[in-house]
């Protein structure tokens, strides 16, 4: 039950999001937009509370508990700047603003790769927390050896992304000559 929720919720995610955007740049109603982007966190909500019952049952915590403790991790790290990038592609699709592009070459490359990065470690800090109380609410060490383990896999893949994003600072890629004012214009993306 837990990973068809996790789905419910991961297309109940795409569909608000498009329903907002319709909202906010097809239908002209930015209100409205708004209101639908803001009802997304509510999912994250559901699938929470469907778990802790579902481990307040008496369920054995498995690595469903921690897919959705990751996912819940996920929305919480980068939900705002995956909602954000796409109203900016929606905002130039509709709107003729420019392209949301993130920087492509030298140090503010490596702010926003760091910056990302950020979202990352939000995201597995929030996932532990959960993992945390659930392995604090079944207190038996023995059934939550699979909810630990999810709490190694969010550090090791922050601690991964966080290797990818300190490349980007210690070998910049420099802008071709061409080029060299594009390069530290900062992105659309701080705009919106």
């Amino acid at each position: 039950m837990i990973v068809t929720l996790i789905v419910i919720c991961e297309v109940g995610f795409w569909v608000l999001l498009a329903a907002g955007l319709a909202a906010r740049y097809l239908l002209r109603m930015p209100r409205l937009g708004i209101a639908l982007l803001l009802c997304e966190p509510l999912l994250e909500v559901v699938l929470l509370v469907v778990t802790a019952v579902d481990l307040k049952n008496g369920a054995d915590p498995s690595w469903k508990h921690g897919l959705a403790a990751l996912y819940i991790g996920f929305t919480v790290g980068h939900g705002h700047r995956t909602v954000k990038w796409l109203d900016g592609h929606a905002a130039h699709r509709f709107n003729g603003t420019p392209v949301p592009r993130p920087p492509r070459y030298g140090r503010a490359r490596a702010v926003h790769e760091g910056k990302v990065w950020l979202g990352t470690v939000v995201a597995a800090a929030v996932a532990s927390g959960l993992l945390l109380i659930a392995m604090w609410y079944v207190d038996d060490p023995s059934r939550t050896s699979s909810l630990q383990s999810w709490m190694y896999t969010a550090w090791r893949t922050a601690g991964i992304h966080g290797l990818i994003a300190l490349s980007y600072a210690l070998f910049p890629k420099k802008a071709p000559a061409d080029e060299p004012e594009k390069a530290d214009r900062p992105s659309s993306l701080t705009k919106l």
